[in-house]
């Protein structure tokens, strides 16, 4: 079953500014288009999409011109700032040097206080991207799942992607509330789902069966028409590694139907990124 890794991180420290990386041991090095391929390539990963890596914001632009005709990079995912006045402008110079291959947004939410994405003006600069066809992936932490919905109620032209499963807290309280809160964002139809970046909230000796019962929801939740996948790489490596998620994945998909199988690793993300 072929792959498109919808979340895909690269970083080269040489050519752009990653502040939030100065303390991490693990990530704070080059992590390289070619070095990815190397392991991704075997595993049935065909295409994937750059994710922002939350670059300073001078270099914001810079990345994204950066890793868009990177080999193998299908598409782009660009940092923004949609609570700021200047949002229209900086929408303007993206999809300019974009050339067709940005694919949609992402501000980090929680990185930022939360009101940063309630008053008005956030929600009218997202509304710009339905013009234009682009989505806005969401990236919260469980408890702020309810700032999604808000803010996916507030702009529903535009289609929306939950990253990371909502970041449960699998090393702590578990599956509730998230099990509840996450059906709240599921109940809206312009959000979908990214099953990646769970394992980061497991302790290393994580098991396939640690990761099920999260994945099985998500998907329960969100049906197989509101799905994608993701890697998290290099971010995946600090508990696992993109092989082991790979292979996790694939285990909980064993029982189900090629068709829908299809629909998590390729198809639904073809579709909501609009690729090919």
């Amino acid at each position: 079953m072929r792959i498109i890794d919808t979340h895909l991180h690269l970083i080269y420290p040489d050519r752009l500014s990653y502040p939030w990386l100065g303390n991490n041991r693990v990530l704070n090095r080059p992590w390289t288009v070619d070095s990815y391929w190397a392991e991704a390539k075997p595993l049935g990963i065909e295409a994937a999409l750059h994710m922002e890596v939350d670059v300073a914001p001078a270099d914001i632009e810079h990345e994204t011109a950066f890793v868009k005709d990177l080999p193998g990079i299908v598409g782009a995912i660009a940092a923004c700032r949609p609570e700021q006045e200047d949002f229209p402008a900086q929408l303007d110079r993206l999809l300019a040097l974009g050339n067709g291959r940005i694919k949609g947004l992402r501000r980090i939410l929680h990185e930022v206080p939360d009101d940063v994405s309630q008053p008005a003006l956030f929600s009218d600069n997202l509304k710009r991207l339905a013009d234009h066809g682009l989505t806005f992936d969401l990236c919260l932490r469980a408890d702020q799942l309810h700032l999604g919905v808000d803010l996916a109620r507030r702009v529903p032209e535009v289609t929306f992607i939950l990253d990371h499963c909502g970041n449960p807290d699998i090393n702590g309280i578990g599956l509730d509330p998230w099990r509840q809160q996450l059906e709240a964002v599921a109940a809206l139809p312009n959000v979908n789902c990214k099953v990646s970046g769970i394992v980061n909230h497991c302790d290393p000796d994580w098991t396939t069966e640690t990761l099920r019962p999260y994945v099985e929801h998500v998907i329960a939740t969100f049906g197989w028409d509101r799905v994608v996948w993701g890697s998290d790489h290099p971010v995946v490596t600090l508990t696992g590694s993109l092989t082991r998620w790979v292979e996790a994945t694939r285990e909980i998909l064993a029982a189900e139907t090629p068709e829908n199988q299809g629909k998590l690793f390729h198809l639904n993300a073809e579709r909501i990124y609009r690729l090919g």
